[in-house]
């Protein structure tokens, strides 16, 4: 009688463990014989198996427990590293589509676009046309005392979540109204400013490799001639290629 009940109490618990397709198993297990604190921490999404730090709790938009270096243990230099990524991120989405476009319209590459500073009283152009106060003393100058004091406003902010996302006029379009699309809007901006990083670091190696050439030009003559203008070309010594 008592064997009988404990089987049908087992055929009652684990079909509802083994039915569903995400197992409790991956996010934590009870161990027996022990407090229900304890716990198996979950594995970090990045690469499977291995285990999560215990500080990347998966809150933070595009936590994936992605820490190999563990650089985020202390909370402090957490939360700074956090802010510093996103700034970050925002800066190289604006940087690779001005680096692009500019390009694709046949108005130069990033590299040239620079050249002017070089020239005593060079003027500063963008997309063709001269830039107002374009020399580049005043440029420094503007860019010195804009850039102070949007960080100063920004220091002054005590609240880590609005020093990242301050909305009002930096939310026109009004995407932080529902709670549940700014989470998801948040994911897509980390994820897509991780993007535009690797593909900055990826616009300096090219560069480094052949000097002053652009992305859109390497790709061009990698898509003349695959088999001879690849990553190769830097890695192995041109003298031994055929």
């Amino acid at each position: 009688m008592a064997a009988s009940a404990a089987l049908r109490g087992c055929v009652v618990v684990f079909p509802s463990l083994l039915s569903s397709s995400k197992s409790q198993f991956a996010n934590s297990l009870a161990l027996p014989g022990t407090n229900t604190s304890s716990r198996i921490s979950m594995s970090a999404e990045w690469m499977p198996g291995q285990p999560r730090p215990p500080y990347l709790d998966g809150s933070a938009p595009g936590d994936f427990g992605f820490d190999p270096l563990r650089l985020g243990e202390v909370p402090e230099n957490l939360e700074r590293f956090k802010e510093s990524e996103l700034i970050h991120c925002r800066w190289a989405m604006l940087a690779v589509p001005g680096i692009l476009v500019p390009e694709a319209l046949g108005l130069g590459n990033w590299v040239q676009a620079q050249e002017w500073a070089a020239i005593p009283g060079g003027q500063a152009t963008y997309l063709g046309n001269p830039v107002p106060w374009g020399t580049l003393p005043t440029i420094l100058v503007i860019e010195f005392l804009a850039i102070a004091f949007v960080e100063h406003q920004r220091s002054m902010e005590k609240d880590p979540e609005k020093k990242k996302y301050p909305g009002g006029a930096f939310d026109p379009l009004g995407y932080s109204k529902d709670p549940e699309k700014l989470k998801e809007y948040k994911i897509k901006e980390i994820k897509n400013g991780r993007l535009a990083l690797l593909a900055f670091v990826g616009f300096c190696v090219q560069q480094s490799a052949y000097p002053g050439t652009g992305p859109l030009e390497n790709l061009a003559n990698h898509l003349a001639d695959p088999w001879h203008n690849n990553i190769g070309n830097v890695i192995i010594p041109r003298s031994i290629l055929p």
